[in-house]
């Protein structure tokens, strides 16, 4: 087994917001939630690096282990290799002190990547954006390989759309890095790189001295706290409340893939005497449907089962894309987004259980109903209010036209009745 060691860079200054560390989240200074999520994986040792006796007292305060380092450090990775000499690992997780919103799983996929394949000696994590989203030079974006081998890291939206007609996909860079103990022993001895300083990119450095870095897709993030508006956004999400992003997750969606049973169901199944499977829709979904394909916006649908009373349903609605008794909905997703013509980014899945699951990393955007276990519901980016089978899936159409301004399709007569003919419900 490989020894684990996640260490948490935190300074104090901050030109954009002193004291970061020590921002209270809800009663805790947010370098606590950070260093709590990481406490959370399995058999890992977890380290606050700081420059400052306030962040080092703070933790030590509620049961943390920091170590101080110098105040000199260029970047996290320098400080990290200071802390070498005091913990020893196998392999070490750069983990920033302001992502509160940060994942365990997330670290466990990726320390558990670098388990199964040694020969990787850095390994980091991405997950899509939409087109609008990769414009912003403070989302570092990366293009990997098919092997996922990180071939650059940049703030300017990469790959570049030469020809208009073409589709591409856009991955943001998630700021967690995995390194063998041998990478960092070698690190301070690498010369600045002229991409690293154009760029403002730490990573750069090791792709310009032949170090492979290897990427790994999750689900999309929550925000990390670069700013005080920041950290509002972060406590509005752990509050649970709705936060400005949501308009920019729906507002350039192109497929929705839905799941049937739970979904557009309730998740009952059916058998009339004939040993048919009979299953309940709701007619609300049904003109959700219609009117999203109105809009522009593909439907999709993917289950696990097959039937004819589901078939009779998919025809009625007009979907011409479906993939039915599906037992690998990650590869099935990827299938319908290429069949679509479009690209993860802009797809969103809606999926009710675990069996849902790769299908959410596969899609830009992972949303579940109402009724979904919580589990569930933690690993989505927006939970319906209203159950699965009892229009679910319209309150996302409606909630997607609304975002992208076709709203009249819901709101104006005259409008409704120029699709009407085409409309099933």
């Amino acid at each position: 087994m490989q020894s684990v060691a996640i260490v948490i860079p935190a300074r104090y200054s901050s030109s954009r917001f002193p004291g970061k560390p020590l921002a209270d989240i809800l009663g805790k200074p947010m370098i606590q939630h950070v260093y709590e999520k990481a406490a959370s994986v399995h058999n890992a040792t977890v380290v606050v690096a700081t420059d400052d006796s306030r962040i080092l007292s703070i933790v030590e305060g509620f049961g943390g282990k920091g170590v101080m380092t110098s105040s000199d450090h260029a970047s996290g990775t320098d400080r990290l290799v200071e802390v070498m000499s005091e913990v020893d690992a196998d392999l070490y997780i750069n983990l920033q002190g302001d992502e509160p919103l940060v994942r365990a799983e997330d670290l466990e996929l990726l320390i558990n990547a670098m388990a199964a394949d040694k020969s990787i000696e850095v390994g980091t994590l991405y997950h899509s954006i939409n087109a609008d989203q990769a414009k912003d030079p403070n989302t570092v974006k990366v293009v990997t390989s098919h092997s996922g081998r990180a071939c650059y890291f940049s703030r300017s939206p990469i790959p570049f759309i030469r020809d208009k007609d073409v589709q591409a996909s856009y991955k943001q860079h998630v700021g967690v890095y995995a390194y063998r103990k041998s990478v960092l022993e070698k690190y301070t001895r690498l010369d600045e790189s002229h991409i690293e300083t154009v760029e403002q990119l730490e990573q750069l450095r090791l792709l310009d001295s032949d170090v492979d870095i290897y990427a790994f897709e999750v689900m999309p993030t929550g925000p990390g706290v670069d700013t005080p508006e920041d950290l509002e956004r972060v406590i509005k999400i752990l509050k649970g409340e709705q936060v400005d992003s949501e308009k920019t997750l729906l507002s350039n969606i192109e497929l929705v893939i839905t799941d049937v049973d739970g979904v557009l169901t309730d998740g009952g199944i059916y058998y009339d005497e004939n040993g048919e499977c009979i299953k309940r829709f709701h007619v609300r979904d049904g003109l959700g449907i219609k009117l999203l394909q109105q809009a522009g916006v593909k439907v999709a649908v993917l289950s696990g089962r097959d039937s004819r009373a589901l078939r009779k349903r998919i025809s009625d609605l007009g979907i011409d894309i479906f993939d039915l008794g599906v037992k690998n909905k990650e590869v099935a997703c990827k299938d319908i987004i290429k069949q679509a013509g479009t690209t993860s980014a802009n797809t969103v899945y809606v999926g009710d259980d675990t069996i849902d699951l790769p299908a959410f990393i596969s899609c830009g955007l992972a949303v579940t109903v109402a009724d979904a276990p919580e589990y569930i519901k933690s690993k989505c980016d927006l939970v319906l209010d209203k159950n699965g089978g009892f229009g679910a899936l319209r309150e996302l159409a409606d909630k997607i036209l609304i975002e992208q301004g076709k709203s009249k399709l819901l709101d104006d007569p005259s409008t409704f009745l120029k699709v009407h003919a085409d409309v099933t419900q």
